[in-house]
């Protein structure tokens, strides 16, 4: 998979030294694109104010893109972030399973609604989900949203999309670049909603470091940005609301043909002050428990 061996070795460059405390700086941002009527994107960025709480379980950004007729996508992405977001919190245990557990659920309970509605018939929604707890990061994901980290200015995709395209890359079918314009490029084999269960990926837990940057996003970003603009732009320095927004409009610039959502997170070192709760923006939420 694209990016799993130079994952590898960057936390491994990461293990060779105990890293300093840090903090972090969050936006996350969605837009409905230039074609598209109804933003079926959701994105959420999960801060607990209780100070145990956010020691315990961290901090969690959610994107999700839904699908589905009429506003069935967005009701299935909006669904998939609240019950993520809430259940990651509220269950008991290991925070890595918490939140398997949490996208687990968030699949049987959209496909439960939508098999009682017939409106919503078949709708779902990809869901990927990064937890940082303490001075380590996990994930789960599912479908083809994806999750990118940029260490000392590489940027690394830690997510395996679950699309047939990406099945056809691996099998050496097509290569990567064959990808992006491939007639099934945004056909999914995995979405939650669909099915009453699903198969969640995770990203194991890995160490974090001051300076490295997370960006969770649809596919209405990475259809028309590539990978070696997205980690041009994110290492451009500036105020990470600014960086969301050059993502978004270069996106648009090229036709914005889907909704388009980020999430990008930014460790800092602590006591520099670049931290704070003005940097905790989302143009539709940021929640606190």
């Amino acid at each position: 998979m694209f990016g799993k061996k130079r994952a590898a070795e960057a936390e491994a460059d990461g293990q060779e030294q105990r890293p300093a405390p840090f903090e972090f700086v969050a936006s996350v941002q969605t837009d409905v694109g230039c074609v598209r009527e109804i933003n079926e994107d959701s994105g959420r960025l999960v801060r607990p104010s209780d100070p145990a709480q956010l020691a315990q379980r961290g901090t969690l950004v959610i994107v999700a893109d839904g699908m589905g007729g009429h506003s069935a996508g967005e009701v299935a992405s909006q669904m998939a972030v609240e019950t993520v977001a809430r259940l990651y919190y509220e269950t008991g245990g290991e925070p890595r399973l918490a939140l398997r557990h949490a996208v687990e659920e968030a699949n049987r309970r959209i496909h439960s609604a939508a098999a009682a509605d017939a409106s919503k018939h078949g709708m779902g929604t990809t869901c990927t989900a990064l937890a940082l707890c303490g001075d380590g990061a996990f994930a789960a994901h599912v479908g083809d949203s994806r999750l990118y980290m940029v260490r000392a200015g590489q940027l690394y995709q830690l997510s395996e999309d679950h699309s047939a395209v990406m099945e056809m890359v691996k099998l050496g079918i097509i290569t990567k670049e064959q990808a992006r314009t491939h007639e099934d490029k945004n056909v999914i084999l995995r979405a939650l909603g669909t099915s009453p269960e699903v198969e969640v990926s995770v990203v194991e837990p890995f160490g974090v470091r001051a300076g490295d940057q997370y960006l969770l996003c649809s596919d209405g970003l990475y259809d028309l940005v590539t990978d070696d603009e997205i980690a041009s732009v994110l290492n451009e320095s500036g105020d990470i609301h600014a960086t969301g927004e050059r993502l978004i409009a270069l996106a648009k610039e090229r036709g914005g043909h889907d909704n388009i959502t980020v999430g990008i997170i930014r460790i800092v070192p602590e006591g520099t002050g670049e931290a704070g709760g003005e940097n905790l923006r989302a143009t539709r939420e940021v929640e606190a428990i």
